[in-house]
């Protein structure tokens, strides 16, 4: 009998999206093939304590409670979790038999947002020489921070929504010339967000001068660089990428919000009204610019494993705009990441295998680069 893989699920975090992380999580470890995958739970608590032994997930439900939790934490699947150490909470300086990352084939990372999405989980599994899911440490980082994310589309030719960077400590001390910057650039509507953050945490519209130093100051809570964009009058509309050095994109899909805009409640509250249309109403020419797009994103920032591709078609024009690549995104269940996939012929569990036989394969290839340099004689 073949053994089991070891499968470390890596969730919560120090960000805002830590209850969505739960929920990420919750999800892969109900969807995951238990005859093929022993499944660990490693839980990162808000104050950074890192928490393996019994079930993680508990622990860490117990102490942010979310209606994210679809029946609440208890994992429904036969076989259960395994126990990584004799502590409960693993933190430094703690007294523990074993490091839950010694314990594991492989690491999923579902830590969404900063200290998580971002490299700093990516670079620890490196240095551990551990094969985990996703993006490397530098597309990781580019992917989270929405500024070089940007600067990046910007010189790969991709189309782009017009955009702007203002430091939180130039908001801080020039506000008025902050706003009336923003306000002679984009007009209103406009938005702004913390550069480095998702699930449009922090993230608002602002419709006049009172409305603009709001949205400044909630998203200055979150981060030292915002990021005000023109307001598009157009659909939203995401697509999956999978794949290494070949990705492929799936049947593209739609959000509908019935708020004005797609934000945290819309994505996450269960009776906000949001429609996900999978697939998307689009001619088979807009449905290949969005795939082509997509996939072109991926590339160009080095993604690997998976991401999902977030545009605006331009009402008006019918004209795609690249909004963002996410690099861990959403797993729960209403995520449009896989759902997009199951359209496209890929169930959930057929899709969170092939994302454990891609991380494989890539710390594989990686395994070809030597790591040592003997110069010639």
């Amino acid at each position: 009998m073949n053994k089991k893989i070891r499968v470390g699920l890596i969730f919560g975090g120090k960000s805002g999206e830590h209850e969505v992380s739960l929920a990420s999580a919750q999800s892969v470890a109900r969807a995951i093939d238990r005859e093929k995958y022993e499944v660990v739970l490693i839980g990162i608590a808000k104050d950074g304590r890192w928490i393996a032994g019994g079930n993680a997930l508990k622990q860490l439900a117990a102490a942010s409670p979310t209606p994210l939790l679809a029946g609440g934490w208890e994992d429904s699947q036969p076989g259960g979790v395994t126990e990584t150490a004799t502590t409960k909470e693993l933190v430094p300086g703690a007294t523990a038999t074993a490091s839950p990352l010694s314990s594991i084939d492989v690491a999923f990372p579902l830590v969404h947002g900063p200290f998580g999405e971002d490299g700093t989980i990516q670079g620890l599994l490196e240095l551990a020489d551990i094969p985990y899911v996703g993006a490397g440490v530098a597309a990781s980082a580019v992917g989270m921070d929405k500024a070089l994310m940007k600067a990046i589309f910007q010189a790969n030719n991709l189309p782009i929504v017009d955009w702007m960077v203002i430091l939180r400590r130039d908001w801080e001390s020039k506000p008025e010339e902050t706003i009336r910057s923003i306000e002679s650039t984009f007009g209103y509507p406009c938005f702004i967000k913390p550069a480095n953050l998702g699930s449009s945490v922090g993230v608002t519209k602002a419709h006049n001068w009172d409305e603009l130093a709001q949205a400044l100051a909630t998203a200055a809570q979150f981060d030292r660089k915002l990021i005000a964009e023109r307001a598009v009058d157009g659909r939203e509309i995401e697509c999956s990428v999978l794949g290494n050095d070949e990705p492929i994109a799936a049947i593209p899909g739609e959000v509908v919000p019935k708020r004005e805009f797609y934000d945290y409640a819309a994505k996450y509250a269960d009776d906000a009204g949001t429609e996900l249309k999978v697939p998307a109403d689009l001619s088979p020419e807009l449905t290949r610019s969005v795939q082509d797009i997509a996939i072109r994103a991926f590339k160009a920032i080095d993604g690997s494993g998976l991401a999902r591709v977030d545009f605006f078609i331009e009402r008006a024009t019918n004209r795609v705009l690249l909004n963002e690549i996410n690099t861990i995104p959403g797993f729960t269940s209403v995520s449009m990441y896989p759902r997009m996939w199951e359209k496209t012929g890929l169930t959930y569990a057929a899709l969170v295998d092939r994302l454990i036989q891609l991380a494989l394969e890539r710390h594989a290839d990686k395994k070809k680069s030597k790591t040592s340099y003997q110069p010639p004689t």
